[in-house]
C-alpha cells in the first residue's frame, strides 16, 4: 500500500489513530502507531500529524499504511514440548506466553522461531512468509495443543479441515461466577467491537460462532472450571463469549475480569485436538494435559 490520499468518511471525525484503525481494521494498532511515529501520515497541504491529531470528515490525508520489507526468520534455540511428529505434520504443547508468528511488536521469540531451529531444514515451503506451516493459531496467553504442518500437501488439507469445521477443538477455561446450568451454549456472531478495534464482540453482523461449555467442578471465589468446546475459530471466540454471558476468564483483563490477582495469565488452555491425518486419512487425538501454572491455580482455590 504505497502513499495513498485518504478521506475521512461522513459521520466520522476524532483521533487520527482511531479513525485510521476504523477504516483499516487489517492494520493493527502497532502499524499504525509506527506509521504515524514515522511521518507517513500527513494533512495534505503537507502538516504532519500526531496519534492524538483531531481529523473531520472530509478532510484528505495523505498516508502509507504499507509494511517494512519483511526481514528473513532467524532460527531461535527455543525448548518445545512435541507431543507427535512425522514427515507431515508436528503437533506441540505451546507454552503459555509463546507468540505463535512474527507481527507488528513480537520479539524473535516466537513459535515459529523455535520451529526452524528445530526444523533447520525448513518447514512448509507455502503461506506466508512469516507463518511456515502455520495453520491455525493459540493468543500468546492461551497454552496447549497446536498442528503445524511440514508438507505442502499437509498444509492445504490442515487449512482445509480447519475451515470446514472437520477438527475437534476442546479447551479447559477457568471462569468467574458459577454458571446458572451444568452445561449451555452460545450461539451468538462476534466481529470486531465497534468501539474498540483491537477487541473482539458478540455484534449483530459478526461472523457466526458457537461455543459449547460443561462445568466440571466449581470453586469459593466463586470460580467454575469448565471444559469448553467450539465449532467455529473466530479471534478470542471463547474469552468473548465466556464474558458475553457474564463469566469472563479468570485474568482476562480484556473481556472484564475485574479482579485478576493471582492470575499470571488468561486462564485457558487448549486441551484436546481431533483431526485426520492428512495423508494417511487416519483419525488422530493429541491431548496436552494441565501446565503447571494452571493446576498450581486450581490447587489454591
Amino acid at each position: 500500500m504505497a502513499e495513498e490520499l485518504f478521506i475521512c468518511p461522513e459521520g466520522l471525525s476524532g483521533r487520527v489513530d482511531k479513525i485510521l484503525a476504523q477504516v483499516f481494521p487489517d492494520k493493527s494498532r502497532s502499524l499504525i502507531q509506527k506509521a504515524i511515529e514515522g511521518k507517513k501520515v500527513r494533512r495534505q497541504e503537507g502538516a504532519l500529524l500526531v496519534a492524538k491529531s483531531k481529523i473531520y470528515a472530509g478532510e484528505v490525508l495523505v498516508i502509507d499504511l504499507s509494511r517494512d520489507d519483511i526481514i528473513p526468520l532467524v532460527a531461535r534455540d527455543i525448548p518445545l514440548t512435541i507431543l507427535y511428529e512425522d514427515e507431515e505434520i508436528v503437533v506441540i504443547n505451546k507454552a503459555s506466553g509463546m507468540v505463535v508468528h512474527p507481527g507488528d511488536g513480537t520479539k524473535d521469540d516466537t513459535l515459529v522461531h523455535a520451529l526452524l531451529h528445530h526444523y533447520p531444514n525448513g518447514l512448509c515451503p507455502v503461506g506466508a512468509p512469516e507463518r511456515p506451516g502455520i495453520v491455525h493459531r493459540l493468543d500468546k496467553e492461551t497454552s496447549g495443543v497446536m498442528v503445524i504442518a511440514k508438507s505442502e500437501r499437509a498444509y492445504y488439507s490442515l487449512v482445509d479441515q480447519f475451515s470446514q469445521r472437520k477438527t475437534d477443538k476442546e479447551y479447559f477455561a477457568l471462569v468467574f461466577g458459577e454458571l446458572p446450568e451444568e452445561k449451555g451454549r452460545v450461539d451468538k456472531p462476534i466481529g470486531r467491537h465497534p468501539k474498540n478495534r483491537t477487541r473482539m464482540a458478540v455484534v449483530e453482523h459478526g461472523k457466526s460462532a458457537l461455543t459449547e461449555w460443561e462445568t466440571i467442578r466449581t470453586y469459593q471465589g466463586p470460580f467454575s472450571f469448565l471444559r469448553v468446546k467450539i465449532h467455529t475459530g473466530r479471534t478470542h471466540q471463547i474469552r468473548v463469549h465466556l464474558s458475553f454471558l457474564g463469566h469472563p476468564l479468570a485474568g482476562d483483563s480484556t473481556y472484564g475480569a475485574k479482579n485478576h490477582s493471582g492470575f499470571n495469565r488468561v486462564m485457558l488452555h487448549a486441551h484436546c485436538l481431533k483431526l485426520t491425518h492428512p495423508v494417511s486419512a487416519e483419525q488422530l487425538t493429541f491431548r496436552a494435559e494441565l501446565p503447571l501454572d494452571f493446576e498450581t491455580c486450581l490447587h489454591l482455590l
